[in-house]
């Protein structure tokens, strides 16, 4: 018997018994709910766990075994996907825009700077929506979907498995312009890094954990030539005298001019596997961003920065807690719920 049955009928029983006995059955009733996380609240707006379980219980099944298969087929996807759930909640929210293709005069966020010929795994996502649709048409938010796989994509290359609060609704705009001014550029400085992760509702400790995530996947020539070709004396005497042969190497996948596409690992020792070894990484100078570098090399005020880059280092299993809850604060950024925005039917365009 269904949870919701059980309560439709508990709830039509609190009329006719004494009073005590009704409030004793619907205090149960929440209690069951509320131990299965039906329709309780997350204390963060309006999204809640076991949201899709009666309407679309195989939600969790479908998502898991595409990435997956996704992740199985190129390892890197991992990294891709956990992306695309950074690069849309900093834009407008978690609401999916920057699945967006343009359309009738709205320009993709897919052309900003930020996201052209960078941001990748589209077509997972378009595999799970169409799958989700035959299974429980017009039910899972394409929000929601970004946000699972996300989870997915980490812990299936051997990062911390958190629990996704679900309800989020798709926006029915795009914002070209806010993703070419809200995404950290790679070359950011700490100041900016710190005020921009602010602007969303995220502090000092939010920034390094998250900036974690570059312990997997890989980044593109024209990320990372500046901080390989443009350093100040002071790093470059310091740096790169230390370390000549890991920036001999990134010099020859990255001309001064030129190749702009060509990749390199963010973590040269486990480039597919979701670990702590980012941290270790940029302590020994070899951050391939220059905005990985700002964590160690510019020092904030307080030095909580620099204090989290060693917890993290130090214990792999603290940077998973925090990963894991900066990852949740972060899903709840501007989300839109109940009757805003919709549930669209495929995740490129709006409902027409």
């Amino acid at each position: 018997m269904s949870l919701t049955l059980d309560f439709e009928r508990s709830y039509s029983f609190v009329f006719h018994p004494p009073r005590s006995v009704a409030m004793g059955v619907f205090l149960r009733v929440l209690l069951v709910l509320s131990l299965f996380g039906v329709g309780t609240s997350s204390g963060d707006g309006a999204l809640v766990l076991g949201y899709y379980q009666e309407k679309c219980p195989l939600l969790e099944e479908i998502v898991r075994h595409t990435v997956g298969r996704a992740v199985y087929r190129d390892p890197r996807m991992a990294a891709s996907l956990l992306r695309l759930h950074f690069h849309d909640c900093f834009v407008m929210g978690c609401d999916a825009s920057v699945l967006l293709d343009s359309f009738d005069g709205m320009v993709s966020e897919k052309q900003a700077l930020p996201n052209l010929n960078s941001l990748r795994g589209f077509e997972v996502i378009d595999e799970i929506k169409y799958n989700l649709e035959e299974a429980c048409p017009y039910t899972v938010s394409c929000a929601d979907i970004i946000a699972i796989v996300a989870r997915d994509a980490v812990e299936l290359r051997g990062g911390p498995r958190w629990e996704v609060r679900l309800g989020r609704r798709d926006s029915l705009k795009a914002s070209f312009d806010g993703a070419n001014k809200l995404i950290p550029a790679p070359n950011s400085s700490l100041d900016t890094l710190i005020e921009n992760f602010s602007q969303h509702g995220l502090d000092e400790g939010d920034l390094v954990a998250l900036s974690g995530s570059h312990t997997m996947g890989k980044a593109r020539c024209l990320s990372f030539r500046q901080g390989i070709y443009e350093e100040s004396p002071e790093r470059r005497y310091d740096h790169f005298q230390r370390y000549t042969t890991f920036y001999d190497i990134l010099r020859s996948i990255c001309p001064e001019t030129g190749s702009d596409n060509r990749l390199a690992p963010l973590d040269h020792v486990t480039p597919f596997e979701f670990d702590n070894h980012y941290f270790l990484n940029i302590l020994q100078g070899r951050g391939l961003l220059p905005s990985d570098n700002a964590l160690v090399d510019e020092e904030d005020q307080e030095g909580v920065i620099l204090r989290h880059v060693w917890a993290y280092a130090s214990d792999r299993e603290a940077f998973f807690r925090a990963f894991a809850n900066s990852v949740v604060k972060m899903g709840n950024i501007n989300v839109l719920t109940e009757s805003e925005g919709e549930i669209r039917r495929t995740c490129r365009f709006i409902n027409t």
